[in-house]
């Protein structure tokens, strides 16, 4: 018996900014798609526009599989998690045990696979960079949703976070930042 999907089912009760008042809460499982579908659209615009040779199906994967190791860590807040450098790493080796344990979860012959999704993530590595970039897109757009919805509890974060993505040097964050961000603060009737 293996246990590695049912563990990957309990994402959905991770829930996202514990120590933020939020007007609807985000567990991992939901964040992860919403960055798989970001990460995905990077990749393509990348390999589209500006000459990339990307596998946009791999980074989609990878981006499923970016916060599983949460399942067994949980969800240990950014202010906590980058609090120092001594807090950072051991908080990275953590997150390494569990990721490792999970992919133990699976029979012999289906943990590289999985592995590979799960596991190798090198920071100079263009689909873990773009992984990275959709990930701090997504945690943006849940601070332009928490202050649409008038939680000025968030303000500040979308602020680091709009810095934060100004800086990332890639033409497909920019794209996607100028072309697709823009309507996410619209309502309904306003998108129709």
């Amino acid at each position: 018996m293996y246990h590695f999907f049912s563990f990957m089912a309990k994402m959905k009760h991770i829930k996202r900014w514990g120590l933020m008042r939020n007007t609807r809460e985000e567990n991992i499982q939901e964040h992860s798609l919403q960055t798989a579908m970001i990460a995905h659209a990077l990749a393509i615009i990348k390999n589209t526009y500006f000459g990339g040779e990307v596998d946009a199906e791999h980074v989609m994967a990878v981006a499923v599989f970016h916060e599983a190791g949460e399942v067994i860590t949980g969800d240990l807040a950014t202010p906590i998690k980058y609090y120092n450098p001594e807090i950072k790493q051991a908080y990275k080796q953590i997150e390494r045990v569990a990721e490792q344990k999970l992919v133990g979860m699976l029979p012999d012959e289906l943990r590289g696979e999985y592995g590979d999704l799960i596991l190798n993530r090198e920071a100079d590595d263009e689909v873990y960079k773009i992984v990275k970039a959709a990930d701090k897109i997504c945690a943006y757009l849940k601070c332009v949703e928490e202050m649409s919805a008038g939680n000025k509890e968030f303000e500040k974060a979308k602020a680091t976070l709009k810095k934060a993505i100004k800086k990332i040097d890639m033409k497909e964050v920019q794209f996607f930042m100028d072309n697709f961000v823009p309507s996410f603060d619209l309502t309904l009737d306003e998108l129709n």
